[in-house]
């Protein structure tokens, strides 16, 4: 006979079974982390749940491969980061994710709490410091909280607008047991739930959109997280409206669609009399408004309205469900002007930039121009491929004219601009998708950021392909300050420094390339290692990139 103790005995679980119990719950398959003894308790409960634990070699990647996860599949990342420098080696990725809106949990150990302010080892107060950057900053009380509030914390990183969130345990709570119900059926928002703007105001952006002759799209990231890619395909399709992309929604109207545009974007935003402003703010990438003509009437659509003010007047402001909006939009904008020929105008500027660029895309230079790389590179790229830019100038220029076709095949820092957030993106988008090639373009500066991931990549068996343009200096930083001052201070690295024999040391493949001839043949060859691989690129340090935008 079993008595009512006994079985509450029986159902007593450690903090760490309760945190890894609704984490399975909410779909949360992989845990980034580096290993921490206030963490102990949480590898044990996703050891017994089965939450696969994938270790890194700093906190800054952990942090990277959870935000990495939620850009590659757009469900919540998860990182677990040790108490004291574990937490603070992860702010970066947590900042970063604050202005990517990527979903993300954070855990974090904590100090015990029955010896807090006595000095214990790493002991400090997180949350003051991790509340800025993060949509939820919380600390588990006691162990029976730690279910409810793993539940809040999933819910505030995916409830638009989505952003990470951020929980630590302190060592004797989560060591501790509770009976605490963790077994609760779960789920998270859909995105694709809400409904569309308030009706007033759609009607007036739909008579807008309805009226313009030379109507575009400018959308970004929001659209990415809230699901809108078949909904702004049908508007732009239905409606003949061009469509530029920047950030994760690239690739949400494939590059070789007949209303996708790229090199036309001066012209596009500039002639425009009407522009739906999509999931992005207007801020240093949009030239704080500035990239849109004077007359362009502007109409800004997103999940929710901007912390931030306009930069500049707009039209008409509509917030909600961004698939239910953009279908209600082009419901009532039927039956506009004809617009080939503004689509024919825009396409005959982007074919003519795009052939100012053969020129140097077939550069037989050595060491090589960038946009030489990315010729070669196009050819031995599937189109699902997914594609990671770490760098400044040499990814700057793999903006331009690297092609992206499916929604989450393109990542970038983002406007945190944050080194170092490649080797984690790569690392998570290769475990969601270990069938696909993950391609890492890196500079050379950016490779000292966390370049021994490759370790990680070669113990987790992830052949992950780096490509890095090596010229051997801070390229976005000595051009201009040259161009400013005449000179450059702290923009040197070591020239031809031998990054690929770092990773051969490391277990994986590695070459170096100093002549365009040489680059295809070794590209293939890093796809065809199977294993973690970089194709070290020496790149001419005398290649400006034409950079429009500036830091303000």
């Amino acid at each position: 006979m079993t008595t009512g103790t006994e079985t509450q005995q029986d159902t007593q679980l450690h903090g760490g079974r309760l945190v890894a119990k609704r984490l399975k719950a909410h779909g949360v398959s992989t845990l980034f982390t580096l290993s921490g003894g206030h963490l102990f308790s949480i590898y044990d409960g996703c050891r017994e749940e089965g939450v696969d634990i994938v270790d890194v070699r700093h906190e800054q990647s952990a942090a990277f491969a959870a935000e990495g996860w939620a850009k590659a599949t757009r469900e919540p990342g998860v990182a677990a980061l040790t108490a004291g420098p574990g937490v603070t080696n992860g702010m970066s990725g947590m900042a970063s994710a604050m202005q990517n809106g990527s979903p993300m949990l954070v855990l974090g150990g904590r100090a015990p709490a029955f010896r807090w302010g006595q000095g214990s080892l790493q002991e400090i107060d997180h949350i003051p410091f991790v509340e800025p950057v993060t949509k939820l900053a919380r600390t588990a009380q006691t162990t029976a909280d730690i279910p409810a509030l793993v539940d809040e914390a999933l819910h505030a990183a995916v409830e638009p607008p989505t952003g990470p969130a951020f929980i630590d345990f302190p060592l004797d709570q989560v060591f501790m047991e509770s009976g605490a119900d963790a077994d609760a059926p779960a789920s998270l928002p859909d995105p694709l739930m809400p409904a569309a703007a308030d009706g007033d105001a759609l009607d007036r952006a739909a008579e807008l959109l309805r009226a313009a002759h030379k109507p575009v799209v400018m959308a970004g990231t929001g659209l990415y997280w809230a699901r809108g890619e078949q909904a702004l395909v049908r508007l732009c399709e239905e409606l003949s409206v061009p469509v530029f992309l920047n950030g994760l929604a690239r690739g949400c109207v494939p590059a070789d669609h007949p209303m996708f545009f790229s090199r036309a974007r001066g012209a596009g935003l500039k002639g425009a009399d009407l522009a739906l402003v999509v999931g992005v703010p207007m801020d240093f990438r949009l030239g704080f408004g500035g990239s849109f003509g004077e007359d362009t009437q502007i109409v800004v659509l997103g999940s929710t309205p901007p912390e931030r003010p306009h930069p500049r007047e707009v039209a008409a402001e509509l917030y909600g469900g961004v698939a239910a909006t953009l279908d209600g939009l082009r419901e009532g904008a039927a039956g506009g002007p004809e617009r080939s020929g503004w689509v024919n105008e825009l396409r005959e500027v982007e074919n003519e930039n795009r052939a100012g660029e053969q020129a140097d895309l077939t550069d037989d230079r050595a060491p090589l121009h960038p946009l030489r790389v990315y010729h070669e590179l196009s050819q031995v790229l599937d189109r699902n491929a997914i594609v990671i830019g770490d760098g400044g100038d040499f990814v700057s220029f793999a903006g331009r004219v690297i092609e992206t076709y499916e929604p989450g095949c393109w990542m970038d820092p983002g406007p945190y601009g944050c080194l170092g957030s490649g080797p984690g993106y790569a690392l998570a988008a290769k475990v969601a998708h270990p069938e696909r090639q993950v391609c890492l373009l890196l500079g050379d500066g950016a490779f000292g950021f966390a370049g021994m991931e490759f370790d990680s990549f070669v113990r987790h068996g992830l052949p992950i392909v780096g490509v890095m343009g090596n010229n051997g200096i801070w390229a976005l930083e000595k051009h201009p300050m040259e161009f400013l001052y005449g000179y450059s201070v702290a923009a040197e690295l070591q020239p031809r420094c031998r990054y690929d024999e770092v990773v051969r040391a490391l277990g994986g493949h590695g070459e170096l390339v100093e002549r365009p001839e040489e680059l295809r043949p070794a590209l293939e060859r890093a796809f065809a290692s199977g294993k973690p691989a970089l194709v070290n690129v020496l790149t001419d340090p005398e290649v400006v990139y034409p950079r429009k935008a500036n830091l303000a």
